[in-house]
């Protein structure tokens, strides 16, 4: 696989060297424009690339910046950040570009089980981000059923689901959560509709084992399969069927490494660091060493165990490096409390409130209970009780009403800060 990867690197440096500005320079001054010798002479001369360089960059050269390898007219696709954490960044890719990310998912869907007899509803606004678009066309190149659910409500996907029989749903961890909400809210019988799979991605709920359980739970007979990727550098990672939980960089497009997020130093198999990516096959456009900000954990299991060759990130994606947050000395990921309240059936939809003030961080958990929940106080009660056992931390618990808080068909943004300076 390394030798695979350094030749597609040298192959990649060569097309950029001198067409590519962004690019360009930054090879020139490493002193990599003539190509590398191995890979680890390019993570070390090589420097980071971060989005803000990107962003930076197109607002200095409106409206696309100056990383673009060949001309605008040999570009046919557009795409867009979602912007969550920053401006948004605009993407844009050749045919050749567009097709080697298609032929990214497609691995991922193969890894998946995905077969020319399935029916797939894509339940995905299909806007400017990237999202599921590749999914869905990769999905129609593997003559899979492909039906999109873009600008339907809920009700109407799910009676997509049941009278076309569909054997297959991609959505976020949350919207496949809140369409059994909604079923359960219309009447709608969910229990024997032919979903035998539910591809996620877009949060971190995916390879959270509690998440998962949830959702299976929810949909009886559909097994959940994580896969994660990013506008601005493609579909990334595919999951592990016979250890979920787990994802697989596909290696043969990406070179990845994992470094500490502080020092930029490599950290060891077991030990949690920040995904740092290369696109390999992405020319018009490319990313070398990008620092996702996406926190992972490489697996310490053998290659032998997991039955892949792949580098293995245990976990999936942990979380973003801007979403951790200090709370009386203690380090809370949003993906630790979502492993805890998908343990509990009786919430139907949760948000956690943020208290900075006065140098102090607090944390405020409300959620919405289920309407057959029967003793809201005790469920507040066991909740707090999990929770300060989990983070050592006392973390208030309240009972909304039936509807109260927001529902999200994308990324769920379920943590609000309140300043109370």
């Amino acid at each position: 696989m390394k030798q695979h990867q350094l030749g597609a690197l040298n192959q990649l440096i060569t097309t950029i060297a001198s067409s590519n500005q962004f690019y360009g320079s930054r090879l020139v001054k490493a002193g990599l424009d003539t190509g590398v010798q191995s890979l680890e002479e390019f993570c070390e001369r090589m420097p980071f690339t971060l989005k803000m360089d990107l962003i930076d960059d197109q607002h200095s050269t409106p409206p696309y910046g100056t990383n673009l390898t060949y001309a605008i007219e040999n570009y046919m696709r557009f795409c867009q950040t979602s912007g969550t954490t920053d401006q948004p960044m605009v993407c844009l890719d050749t045919p050749e570009d567009w097709q080697w990310m298609l032929d990214n998912w497609l691995v991922v869907l193969d890894a998946a089980g995905v077969h020319s007899s399935d029916r797939a509803l894509f339940a995905f606004s299909f806007g400017p981000f990237l999202g599921f678009w590749t999914a869905f066309e990769a999905a129609a190149q593997k003559r899979v059923l492909c039906v999109p659910g873009g600008g339907m409500s809920s009700e109407a996907r799910l009676r997509l689901i049941i009278d076309h029989e569909m054997t297959l749903l991609f959505c976020t961890p949350t919207y496949a959560i809140r369409l059994a909400e909604v079923a359960r809210e219309t009447g709608l019988d969910i229990s024997r509709t032919r979903l035998k799979r539910i591809i996620v991605a877009g949060e971190t709920g995916g390879s959270v084992t509690s998440t998962r359980r949830h959702i299976a739970r929810l949909w009886p007979g559909a097994d959940v399969f994580d896969h994660h990727g990013m506008t601005e550098v493609g579909p990334v990672s595919f999951q592990n069927l016979q250890h979920p939980g787990v994802l697989h960089v596909i290696e043969s497009a990406y070179m990845a490494e994992i470094v500490d997020a502080d020092n930029q130093q490599s950290v060891q198999p077991g030990q949690v660091g920040e995904l740092v990516l290369t696109t390999l096959g992405r020319h018009g456009a490319p990313l070398l060493r990008y620092r996702t900000g996406d926190l992972v954990r490489q697996s310490t299991l053998d290659c032998s165990r997991l039955g892949r060759p792949e580098m293995a990130l245990e976990g999936g994606i942990l979380g973003r490096c801007d979403d951790m947050i200090l709370v009386r000395g203690v380090n809370v990921y949003p993906s630790a409390v979502d492993h805890v309240i998908h343990k509990y059936d009786e919430i139907a939809e949760y948000q956690v409130e943020v208290h900075d003030g006065q140098g102090l961080t607090e944390l405020q958990l409300l959620i919405e209970p289920q309407p057959q929940c029967q003793d809201v106080e005790d469920l507040c009660g066991r909740l707090s009780g999990e929770l300060r056992n989990v983070f050592q931390l006392r973390v208030p618990v309240i009972a909304k009403d039936p509807g109260e808080l927001p529902r999200f068909e994308m990324k769920a943004k379920r943590w609000i800060r309140i300043d109370r300076n």
